[in-house]
């Protein structure tokens, strides 16, 4: 059976994300949608899914626990976990590799942190917006080792994609998908790429607006519902 979902939405824990995408509101939009799974990955941080996956199982929407990590080559990386406590761990990884440099919140943005409820609990100290000491191979091999996948993100962009800053994707990493923008031509797409006519193309929005949340567009065939069966998809070809 084939499933929408949309891999790639920010929280307000991102500091380039709009303060409406809180955990019920990204929620709420995504029924709107009509989605069926949505995975929320913030920049280098998973302080928000908790909050998320306590509104998404209220309201019948499979979540699944991400994170987009900026490795130390610059390269944007989506990773998704089957649980939350797998998550933790891997966040505790990239967070310790992280430079720990301060935030500015007058020029990066805020990083709220939130409960179930939309109530601003606290902020994150430490700048997201920046790269982890932690290479794309180590990103990859992680997410493995714990049963998750890795996706590079926005593959057609111009910046921060593994594309535009390595130039291939390295057959080692194993990766089967690579994730394209909402607003990319796919066909283009790959006839500008004939070398990655052997990957698969998952569409996501990136959302940073609630806007931006993909409706029905980006299809899955699963046996199954679920962290785990969209995991297992998108690690086969």
């Amino acid at each position: 059976m084939k499933y929408a979902v949309d891999l790639h939405i920010h929280s307000a824990l991102s500091p380039c994300a709009d303060k409406d995408m809180t955990p019920n509101n990204i929620v709420n939009m995504a029924v709107l949608k009509g989605l069926d799974a949505i995975a929320v990955t913030d920049h280098n941080s998973a302080a928000n899914l908790q909050a998320i996956s306590i509104c998404a199982q209220k309201c019948g929407l499979v979540f699944i626990p991400g994170m987009e990590v900026e490795t130390s080559e610059e390269i944007h990386i989506v990773c998704l976990m089957p649980d939350l406590e797998r998550m933790s761990r891997f966040s505790n990884t990239v967070r310790q590799a992280m430079p720990g440099i301060e935030n500015r919140p007058d020029i990066f943005g805020r990083q709220l942190i939130m409960d179930e409820n939309d109530n601003i609990v606290g902020e994150e100290p430490m700048i997201l917006l920046t790269a982890a000491q932690i290479t794309a191979d180590d990103v990859v091999r992680l997410a493995r080792e714990l049963d998750g996948i890795a996706i590079p993100a926005h593959a057609d962009r111009s910046s921060y994609s593994i594309i535009s800053n390595l130039g291939f994707v390295p057959e080692e990493f194993g990766i089967r998908y690579l994730e394209i923008s909402r607003d990319c031509d796919e066909s283009m797409f790959r006839s500008m790429h004939p070398e990655l006519d052997s990957y698969q193309l998952v569409r996501s929005s990136d959302a940073h607006y609630l806007g931006d949340i993909l409706e029905r567009e980006s299809m899955l065939e699963l046996d199954e519902l679920s962290p785990q069966a969209v995991i297992h998809r998108l690690a086969c070809r």
